[in-house]
């Protein structure tokens, strides 16, 4: 019986310890809204835990951009400045960006883009949407901007990577039969503004 005790108190205390770190700024470094990082002009504002809402950020005419300072909040942001993009449907979970029921280069209606799956026949490029499934620790999914691409990796720039990760990560991109396809077992695929 004291051995279940201990081991539910170690559980409770392993929740409190994973809820705090996601909801609470611990990075004594920076302060929410800190400007991190740019993109052709456009913010990464700094989120603490991944969890944290500083409220939501609409545009003059009232569309939706996002939870200040998620993740989705940057790239609809990033693509709605820089790119001159409205998606059709504005709200979505950063996982909902990618629909599983759409072939490899079909287009998403919902967003108003072409999505690729990973692997694809389409080669990432610089601009696209990336898209990261839901974890154990973050239900709701991952999604960033590919910033580069070269012949052996690409590099993305995001916005609420937790509070003690970097706004550019790397991954490496292969291309196997004749696909491409990034190495992180997360990404599900990218999503493309066609001209």
């Amino acid at each position: 019986m004291k051995k279940v005790k201990y081991i539910v108190v170690l559980l409770l205390a392993v929740f409190a310890g994973i809820w705090t770190f996601k909801k609470y700024n611990i990075n004594s470094s920076h302060e929410v809204g800190d400007v991190l990082d740019s993109l052709n002009h456009v913010y990464v504002y700094y989120n603490g835990g991944v969890d944290h809402v500083s409220g939501r950020n609409t545009t003059k005419e009232g569309y939706n951009l996002g939870l200040k300072y998620q993740c989705v909040e940057f790239v609809k942001r990033y693509y709605y400045e820089y790119l001159n993009h409205k998606m059709p449907d504005s709200y979505g979970n950063a996982k909902d960006f990618y629909s599983a029921e759409l072939g490899d280069g079909q287009r998403n209606k919902s967003r108003g883009l072409k999505q690729c799956s990973n692997p694809s026949s389409f080669r990432p490029k610089v601009n696209d949407l990336l898209i990261f499934d839901g974890s154990v620790f973050n239900r709701f999914g991952h999604v960033a901007i590919v910033s580069e691409v070269t012949e052996k990796d690409i590099e993305i720039i995001q916005q609420n990577p937790g509070p003690f990760s970097n706004s550019r990560e790397r991954f490496t991109l292969e291309r196997i039969e004749n696909k491409w396809y990034i190495n992180h077992g997360r990404i599900v695929g990218w999503l493309r503004k066609e001209v």
